[in-house]
């Protein structure tokens, strides 16, 4: 059998997304191994959840270092030695400087709030709702320098109810998050699933539009 794909998480936050992959691995869901959680809040309970489960943690604030370059440079140092094969970004709150993703091309995802390509970056919910969509959901996507632009792997969707309003929105997504994400580790863990210069690949073929979370299973 193959070793278990080596994990590392970046979290600024709770962690229900990285505790759910914690779950999904101990369901015999994940052939895993996470071998370190960073965050750029000492404080974040995602680092507590980490030390509870026994995996390394590491935090470095980022008012230390002279600016987002080099802050970014020597928290991927920290990471990089690790030698994880794949970086989740679970909720890490901030932009990353392109030449410091480089080295992690194809080797990084991130899950996102909104249906990409709408509205990337912050208060997706809001926006979503002030836009009177009648669809939302969540997103994860192969990590790059544009902000919530990399190649879209797949999406769960939900129906926006009358009377939503942002925190009932978010709450009812989490569980979709919570499924999602550790099904697209899933695919990866398993080489099912890459990126190449071709895009992504599931299966050794193009995966032309991004797979639906639809009735516990991903599907076209």
């Amino acid at each position: 059998m193959s070793a278990p794909l080596r994990i590392a998480v970046l979290a600024s936050g709770r962690g229900s997304n990285f505790a759910a992959l914690l779950a999904a691995r101990e369901r015999g869901e994940l052939s895993v191994e996470f071998v370190l959680v960073a965050s750029d809040k000492a404080d974040a309970p995602v680092l507590q959840l980490a030390q509870s489960a026994g995996i390394p943690t590491t935090v470095l604030n980022p008012r230390e270092y002279t600016d987002r370059r080099a802050y970014d440079f020597a928290l991927f140092d920290r990471i990089g030695a690790s030698k994880p094969d794949l970086l989740v970004l679970a909720g890490f709150m901030r932009i990353i400087d392109g030449e410091a993703l480089k080295p992690w091309a194809g080797r990084m995802i991130n899950i996102h709030p909104s249906l990409l390509p709408k509205y990337r970056g912050l208060h997706t919910h809001r926006r979503a709702l002030k836009a009177g969509d009648l669809e939302h959901g969540a997103s994860v996507h192969y990590v790059t320098a544009e902000l919530d632009g990399g190649p879209v792997i797949a999406q769960a969707a939900l129906t926006i109810e009358a009377g939503d309003d942002e925190n009932t929105l978010a709450t009812r997504l989490l569980p979709l998050e919570h499924q999602l994400l550790p099904a697209v580790v899933a695919l990866i863990a398993t080489g099912r699933l890459a990126l190449d210069d071709e895009g992504i690949q599931l299966d050794n073929e193009p995966l032309r539009k991004p797979l639906r979370w639809q009735k516990g299973i991903l599907a076209p």
